[in-house]
């Protein structure tokens, strides 16, 4: 039982710290809230808009442009779709992206010059580098004297930049003049993304900033965004919290096994108090105080160890990685260098509550059949 407690607790705190680490990164670079209008937002619009958002909540911290569109990216005969960002390099969120920046200058992304920024993953799948080229089709129609041709642009890679999330192989940047001009918006927008203190508490400022806001513009947090990524990670320390759960099942049925070799033991010693006067229902409070108690003390054993690995778990890895000369996590092929761990006290209510209950229901079979003990049968024999 705390060995199955133990591992359950250090598992979904490694579980819980992975997805901290995921949100962080990701936070990086997508916007927290995203107001898009159905058509295009001209720039006194938006410098109004932007005005009346930061008066009424102080909780915004930057308020920038959206320009962004579906596009197709091609290399020889390589695609790779990705969502294609119009970026200025005096924008707060240029600054996110710069750190996160493996090759290259975002400095360079200039208007005019057509260069675009590529995460890690997407120019891996497309086959480029720094200074390659690569063909960016958009899905809108150019008319022309010979025909109807889906809208593109050779564009140069002159920056590559890594978040160690889904953003690597679905996101480009370009400059946002270069933006506005395939998306042919002119001098307007498609909107605000905004930037917050605090991102998880995006769902609170859109439900303030609602009744505000005209018919025309829809409200997207981060984690709409995200939500099939998140989803699947949900999914993921579900199904890995019910596998490990087969180790508290079975330290359970250990507890049923022990009691009812206890009880065929003690046979006769439960005679002896039945015959003095103890009731059956005495007797199975007897065999369910024992066997909780066993089951009990595994917990609370499993609950301090598991707390203490959970907290320290990283130093744990390092030491033994010093120790060993080995990595787990090599810097230079994962984006993080130590195990991350996050205890959360709700998992902790959880696997305790859950397996004292069926430390608990474990009990009441044997002392069942502790109750159902007769003086006559069991004395029968005794000399």
């Amino acid at each position: 039982m705390a060995i199955g407690v133990m591992t359950l607790i250090v598992v979904l705190s490694v579980m819980n710290g992975f997805d901290r680490e995921i949100k962080q990164r990701l936070l990086n670079v997508i916007p927290h809230i995203s107001l898009k209008h159905d058509n295009s937002i001209s720039p006194q619009q938006l410098n109004q808009l932007s005005k009346q958002l930061k008066s009424s909540d102080p909780r915004i911290t930057s308020i920038m442009p959206i320009l962004e569109n579906y596009a197709m990216l091609a290399n020889s005969s390589r695609q790779q779709g990705v969502l294609l960002k119009g970026l200025d390099v005096s924008w707060a969120s240029a600054k996110l992206v710069s750190d996160n920046m493996l090759m290259g200058d975002i400095s360079q992304l200039q208007p005019r010059s057509y260069g675009i920024l590529l995460g890690s993953q997407a120019a891996r799948n497309l086959g480029v580098g720094l200074g390659d080229s690569v063909e960016v089709i958009l899905p809108k129609l150019s008319v022309t004297p010979v025909g109807t041709f889906p809208r593109l642009k050779i564009m140069k890679v002159i920056g590559l930049f890594e978040v160690g999330a889904q953003v690597d192989a679905t996101t480009a940047y370009i400059n946002e003049r270069d933006a506005r001009k395939l998306l042919q918006l002119g001098d307007n927008y498609q909107g605000l993304q905004l930037a917050l203190e605090d991102p998880f508490l995006a769902n609170d400022v859109i439900n303030s900033m609602a009744s505000n806001l005209s018919k025309d513009m829809s409200i997207v947090s981060w984690s709409d965004q995200m939500a099939t990524l998140f989803q699947a990670m949900r999914m993921e320390k579900l199904v890995v919290g019910l596998l490990l759960s087969v180790i508290i099942a079975v330290a359970a049925f250990n507890i049923i096994a022990c009691l009812v070799l206890m009880v065929t033991d003690k046979r006769k010693d439960i005679a002896v108090l039945r015959t003095l006067g103890a009731t059956s229902h005495q007797i199975m409070r007897i065999f369910i105080i024992q066997g909780s108690a066993i089951g009990i003390v595994g917990v609370a054993l499993g609950l301090i160890l598991g707390s203490v690995i959970a907290l320290y778990v990283g130093d744990i890895v390092a030491f033994f990685e010093q120790l060993t000369g080995t990595y787990i996590f090599d810097p230079t092929v994962f984006m993080i260098s130590s195990l991350p761990s996050k205890l959360l006290f709700s998992d902790i209510l959880l696997v305790v509550a859950g397996a004292s209950i069926l430390s608990v229901l474990a009990t009441i079979y044997p002392a069942w059949r502790a109750g159902q003990v007769l003086p006559s049968e069991a004395l029968r024999y005794d000399r």
